[in-house]
Formats: structure tokens, sequence, C-alpha cells
């Protein structure tokens, strides 16, 4: 296995499928990846490549890619309301007590056993199940939870956040690795708060400053501060709930231009 960083894929040993005669991974122009396992090298041997494919369409085998897998996290697509990883939990290992307040978890076993422990302290994880090959795991957001390894060999799962949990393209070769990078992640915070539907708050500063570009358009305008505020607090909760900002933005507009919100207008006309 090579380990690069979390902006390049690295590669696990798998078995070559063949399709006609020849293992193959594409992309068409309109964005679409296309993988099939196997990838051909000269010297005959094959690997699947893992990395974070989001968020353009990807179709993959989970449960092979799930089961290749040897970090402990490798994020395999990335969206605007929900993400994809990979995880391999070493032998007696186990995740580690966590809590998500905004995010639901779900969880599917591909290989090997283990528990799985909820409840809503983290002193008092009343909920316990074993869990095993296609068991599903159901995490509410705010619930404390973990999963520990009891077999003989790793357990191989894989998770979906939603929202997305961890940054786009992140890898944890080992449970160390994602402990360090949390708290690195933590630290850059400024105050060690956690991240908020996978950003930080200057992160989110960023990401709606083309917002507030817009917003200082319509001010130099002159359109009544009333209108601006309501269009801006709207565009705020469609950023939330995983818009773009572009998008947001054109959304707003349109309810007001074509009647949809007959507030708007009767505000941009005071």
């Amino acid at each position: 296995m090579y380990y690069m960083s979390n902006q390049y894929p690295y590669y696990v040993s798998g078995p070559m499928y063949n399709y006609g005669g020849q293992s193959v991974r594409m992309a068409n122009p309109y964005g679409y990846s296309y993988s099939y396992y196997g990838y051909r090298y000269p010297n005959g041997n094959g690997g699947m490549m893992l990395k974070d494919y989001g968020p353009n369409p990807f179709v993959i085998n989970i449960n092979e890619a799930t089961r290749l897998n040897n970090t402990f996290r490798t994020a395999l697509w990335t969206g605007s309301h929900l993400q994809v990883t990979l995880m391999s939990i070493d032998v007696g290992g186990d995740i580690g007590l966590e809590m998500h307040p905004d995010v639901d978890q779900f969880l599917r076993i591909e290989q090997g056993q283990g528990i799985v422990q909820m409840g809503k302290t983290k002193d008092n994880l009343d909920f316990q199940r074993n869990v095993m090959d296609d068991s599903a795991i159901m995490i509410p957001a705010g619930t404390w939870h973990n999963v520990t390894n009891t077999g003989n060999s790793p357990l191989k799962l894989y998770s979906i956040y939603a929202p997305p949990n961890h940054p786009a393209g992140t890898v944890h070769v080992t449970k160390a690795d994602a402990a360090a990078a949390e708290e690195a992640h933590g630290s850059a915070n400024g105050n060690g708060s956690p991240t908020v539907f996978g950003k930080t708050p200057d992160e989110w500063v960023q990401h709606t400053e083309y917002l507030v570009k817009e917003g200082l358009e319509d001010v130099k305008r002159g359109i009544n501060a009333t209108h601006i505020l309501q269009e801006f607090i709207l565009m705020g909760v469609l950023v939330g709930k995983g818009y773009t900002p572009e998008k947001a933005y054109q959304t707003v507009e349109e309810w007001e231009q074509t009647g949809q919100s007959k507030l708007l207008q009767e505000s941009k006309n005071m």
C-alpha cells in the first residue's frame, strides 16, 4: 500500500477483473466517473484506486472497496449533503467513543464481527448489539457511540454521514493519525470547537464570501435594508441546507422575480 496525502489516491492489492480482456478506468466529457476494478500494470498486478471521488456522479462495488481498504478511514465520496468513508478496525481496536451533534450516521459491516454501543450520554451506553457481516447500524445525531472489533480479523465497514463529517479527501492510515488530525483541526479553529457541518467557522466565512459581495452590491444599488436582510437571511438558510452560495443567491432571486414570493416583491418596493 502506498500512502501519500489527503489529496492523492493510494492503491491496495485486489483481485483482477477483466472486462473484454482489459481493465480500464475512464471519465466521460460530462464528468461521470467509471471505475472498473483491477487496473492492469505491466507486471500483471492489479489494484483498486481508493480516494475521494465526490462530488461527481460515481458508481463502485462498495462491498469490494470496503474489504480491500486497509486504512482506518478513507473518504470515498464527499458531497454537499452526505459523505461515504471506508474504515478498517484492527483486532481488539475500536472507532473511539464519539458523538456528532448535527450528523446522522449509517454504518454497514462488510467483514468481521464486533459490538456497537450507543447512548444519550457517554457514561451510559445502554444500547448494545453484536454486529457482523451485513449488519447495518443507524446512529441518530447527538448519540454517543462506539464500535469495537471483537473478532480475530480486521473489521471492515463503510460509513455514511449526513451531512459530511470530515474534510473532503480525508485519509487516516491509522487511528492515531485520525486523532492527530482531529486535534490539529481543533487547534486550527482557535478555540478547539468542533466543525459545523464539516467546516470550521473560518471556512464558513470563506464559503459565504460570495454572498457578502453580492449584498454589498445591493447596498450600492440603493436597495432598502429590509429587502436585503430578508434575501440574505434566506440565502444563508439555503446554504445551511446544502445549497452553494451561488445557487442560494439564484434561487432567492428567482423567488422574487417570478413572484413566487410576494413578500420579497413587496419589501423591494418599500
